[in-house]
């Protein structure tokens, strides 16, 4: 039997059409002007595209590949930005999004690897729970942003998705035993933001809290300054808030969302009870109450403007012969406290996205790209000032990485999973990831 012919036998969808290879071949990465040059479209193809529907097809399908000796690149939606799904050896795509079902049980959440996290959040909402995190691009699968994703909304109070957010995760190894295991607690640390090089993640169990009440809170203000003097202080709320994101006014015109261009805005999804002093904040220190909005979906409109979109709307709004833009993702206090200093890291104009992190200030740091090793001095420039960064311009992981090594080394001793993304000390300096406190 051929390699295509033994996958169908197992019941699983397999597919060679090449419009379909190539879309699941690629992710966000065009974000990077550096991926894209690196990465474009169809220069790294798989050969098939597998899509399994049921939990115990996934081992079965990484037994046929491992006796083939064919590399297998696990996939969710496509939404990540690295090029970590970038399929660098050809061989199978696994799209994962035919697993996704969701169970609330009890405080937690086990969701099928593939399944959306806007279904994952009805689901737990419609329970009186709410998930800890979830990413900005809300349509992200919950197995993504397990194996790829970091922070997002709820990481003011939770930190990101290695801080506790996952209690345990169903694991097909790559070596040829067809088998499925469990990991939970510590053991977890080698599945987490590793992109699936030790094992492909078939379904998790995530923390939950009891629902509350979240609101959208628009505010606009005179400056810089008057902005950070407010959005330094909502992490001291009496409920921590689930998001709060600002913008200068160069960023502010391209979102979705009508606001005054001339200011810079802040957006706020704040429990319910703390609404009356976010507004009190925000009007005492010189801003503007734009809007209050309590349908619980206007808060995910917040949260789609957060993060590294602001970015991507910014440029999507340029002409095609303009510049083309970069971002770093960097956190710390230089911030709030020095942004000339920030900006002067790189030449041009600079723009800041700012977040918060429980800990203090995240920021897309936005600039014209000139080249990766002028983006490289950048970052060089930027910890030499006390910013942490972590580069969104490369697709290794980056974070556990000798113990994702040691791991590999027994779930998948033929390196078949995800080639080219595990490496013992990846070339491009990317430092910390956004949000981790080190």
């Amino acid at each position: 039997m051929t390699l295509e012919s033994e996958l169908a036998a197992l019941g699983v969808e397999v597919s060679t059409d090449r419009d379909l290879r190539l879309k699941v071949s690629s992710d966000w990465s065009r974000m990077s002007p550096v991926l894209q040059d690196k990465l474009p479209p169809g220069r790294y193809l798989a050969d098939l595209v597998v899509r399994p529907t049921s939990p115990d097809q996934v081992p079965a399908v990484l037994a046929v590949a491992y006796r083939h000796d064919v590399p297998v690149t696990p996939r969710g939606a496509g939404t990540g930005n690295y090029g970590q799904a970038t399929p660098f050896d050809g061989g199978i795509v696994l799209d994962l999004r035919g697993l996704d079902h969701v169970e609330v049980t009890g405080e937690t959440v086990r969701a099928g690897a593939g399944a959306k996290l806007t279904t994952v959040d009805e689901v737990a909402r419609a329970a009186g729970r709410d998930i800890w995190i979830f990413p900005s691009t809300k349509g992200s699968t919950v197995g993504g942003f397990v194996g790829g994703g970091s922070a997002g909304t709820g990481t003011v109070e939770h930190r990101t998705t290695s801080d506790g957010y996952v209690v345990s995760a169903t694991v097909a190894p790559m070596d040829g035993s067809g088998s499925l295991f469990t990991v939970s607690g510590k053991d977890l640390e080698p599945y987490v933001h590793t992109y699936g090089v030790t094992g492909v993640l078939v379904d998790v169990e995530i923390r939950t809290d009891p629902a509350r009440e979240w609101v959208a809170v628009y505010g606009s203000f005179g400056s810089y300054a008057d902005l950070v003097a407010v959005h330094r202080t909502l992490a001291d709320l009496p409920v921590r808030p689930r998001l709060a994101s600002g913008d200068e006014p160069a960023l502010v015109p391209t979102l979705p969302v009508a606001l005054d261009p001339e200011r810079w805005s802040l957006r706020v999804i704040a429990e319910a009870s703390t609404v009356d002093e976010v507004v009190d904040r925000i009007r005492g220190g010189c801003g503007e109450v734009v809007r209050v909005a309590r349908d619980y979906a206007e808060t995910d409109v917040v949260s789609g403007m957060s993060y590294n979109h602001p970015v991507y709307f910014l440029q999507q709004s340029l002409p095609a012969d303009a510049p083309r833009l970069f971002h770093v993702e960097s956190s710390g206090e230089p911030l709030w406290d020095s942004p000339d200093a920030v900006r002067a890291c790189y030449s041009g104009p600079v723009h800041l996205h700012l977040e918060l992190f429980q800990h203090g200030p995240g920021a897309m740091i936005v600039a014209e790209y000139s080249g990766e090793e002028e983006l490289l001095a950048g970052i060089r420039r930027l910890e030499s000032i006390g910013v942490g960064v972590h580069s969104p311009h490369q697709w290794y992981v980056d974070r556990n990485v000798e113990l994702a090594r040691e791991t590999a080394r027994r779930t998948d001793p033929k390196g078949l999973l995800n080639p080219g993304k595990l490496v013992s000390s990846p070339p491009v300096d990317s430092r910390v990831n956004i949000g981790v406190v080190r």
